[in-house]
């Protein structure tokens, strides 16, 4: 009777359950950061070598045109069912139909690592979101995992990939919860989320790979003419992130609509590219930008220099090469806040800090984790001015974004309603209407 008594008393308490679960998906998650971890550490350090090795010979930029009908070939013999991207994995989420194919691992890192060793604008994060995704539903297929956990896996992974190629662990544990549904985020994930995070990113510097650093060396004071300025800036970045996300698809449904044949179509764009490079006679504008990004903290750009890699970005993507555009829209923010300087009196490397985080917040919907990784690579000081331009920037960016099967869980704000217009998929609806 007494043991009889204990077992019912120990099934009653409640944190047995979740110390199972703890300790279920800490076991999950360092399996998962470990290779995710590992994976983008080759994937940075291939990009490092292939990027220096470019510079070095920019004679190879006249051969985009070839890069680009290797990627597209390989995609369209090989990657019918993953060419979507990171919009397979938002699939996926929403409407559970088959295994993610571990084949989007390779064809999306020699697709990345080409683009950029030819001269393509484009960045890393999908990249490394879509090799953790990937890898996580493995596991899916490994340990049978229910509906839930498959979708708390595949979170797992997006977080793994995201935090480990960017150093910014935090951020990714909560970009995974909040770039699938706009305007919600998954609490139940949240542990396994941050989990896979700070895992992935600690493999990832075992192997010796350092991330970019920036500064912010000048704070103002939050006033109320601040705060008002601050609001000019996010709503000139939310427009701007819109921007970039309108001319991501407009490119890429017109070479859809033009180029039946998928494998011409980076070959065309690479052409247009390589042209384009060499009538500017410099390559500011392609690969990752990362000098350009260090600069906008310190001395003036160019007024025109966010403008242009919005179109060599957005162009580059549209035409089917690899990459993200997360990287592109740190350059595109941070070279826009530089130059929001001849107008806005607030300090240029708080601006460019501002601009750096808020126009990615714009275009992927999730300013909560670009306020966090504001707070991650510039420090606590500025986190009202990070906080005040990235939801500005989230509410004027429209309810659209650089991913396309985000659906729309809640509204920007209370003047969306059904009867006014918004658009909902029969999936939003459901979420919606509760």
């Amino acid at each position: 009777m007494r043991n009889n008594k204990f077992i019912k008393f120990i099934g009653s308490i409640e944190q047995i359950p979740s110390l199972y679960y703890l300790i279920k998906w800490l076991l999950i998650c360092t399996f998962l950061g470990a290779i995710a971890g590992s994976i983008s550490a080759f994937f940075l350090l291939s990009l490092e070598w292939v990027t220096d090795w470019r510079e070095s010979h920019l004679w190879i930029i006249a051969l985009l045109p070839v890069g680009g009908f290797i990627i597209g070939l390989s995609y369209h013999l090989y990657g019918n069912s993953v060419v979507k991207g990171n919009n397979l994995l938002l699939e996926e989420f929403h409407s559970p139909k088959k295994i993610i194919p571990f084949r989007m691992v390779p064809l999306v890192l020699f697709g990345t690592i080409l683009t950029h060793l030819f001269g393509g604008s484009a960045g890393r994060e999908g990249t490394a979101v879509q090799v953790g995704g990937a890898i996580a539903d493995r596991f899916t297929k490994v340990f049978n995992f229910s509906k839930i956990d498959r979708k708390i896996v595949l979170i797992a992974g997006i977080s793994a990939g995201f935090a480990s190629v960017f150093g910014t662990p935090l951020a990714g544990g909560i970009f995974a919860l909040e770039v699938l549904v706009l305007g919600r985020i998954r609490l139940d994930a949240i542990i396994p989320s941050f989990m896979a995070a700070i895992l992935a990113d600690y493999f990832c510097r075992i192997w010796g790979v350092s991330h970019s650093h920036y500064s912010i060396s000048s704070v103002v004071e939050m006033s109320p003419e601040n705060l008002l300025w601050s609001l000019l800036a996010g709503i000139i970045f939310g427009l701007v992130a819109m921007l970039f996300s309108k001319s991501t698809h407009f490119w890429s449904h017109l070479f859809a609509k033009y180029i039946k044949y998928p494998p011409f179509r980076p070959v065309i764009g690479g052409i247009v590219l390589a042209i384009a490079i060499y009538a500017l006679g410099t390559t500011k504008y392609i690969g990752l930008g990362l000098p350009t990004i260090a600069d906008s903290f310190t001395i003036n750009l160019n007024s025109y220099d966010f403008l242009l890699k919005v179109l060599f970005t957005s162009f580059t993507l549209g035409a089917g090469f690899k990459g993200g555009e997360v990287t592109p829209l740190f350059y595109i923010g941070a070279a826009l806040g530089n130059v929001l300087i001849w107008f806005i009196p607030l300090p240029m490397s708080l601006l460019t800090g501002m601009g750096f985080v808020a126009v990615f917040a714009g275009a992927t919907n999730t300013p909560l984790a670009c306020t966090v990784m504001g707070l991650e690579l510039f420090g606590a000081e500025a986190g009202v001015f990070l906080a005040i331009a990235c939801s500005t920037s989230y509410l004027f960016s429209g309810h659209s974004g650089v991913y396309s099967s985000q659906i729309i869980g809640s509204p920007k704000n209370t003047n969306y309603t059904k009867e006014k217009g918004l658009q909902l998929s029969e999936v939003t609806r459901k979420i919606f209407q509760k």
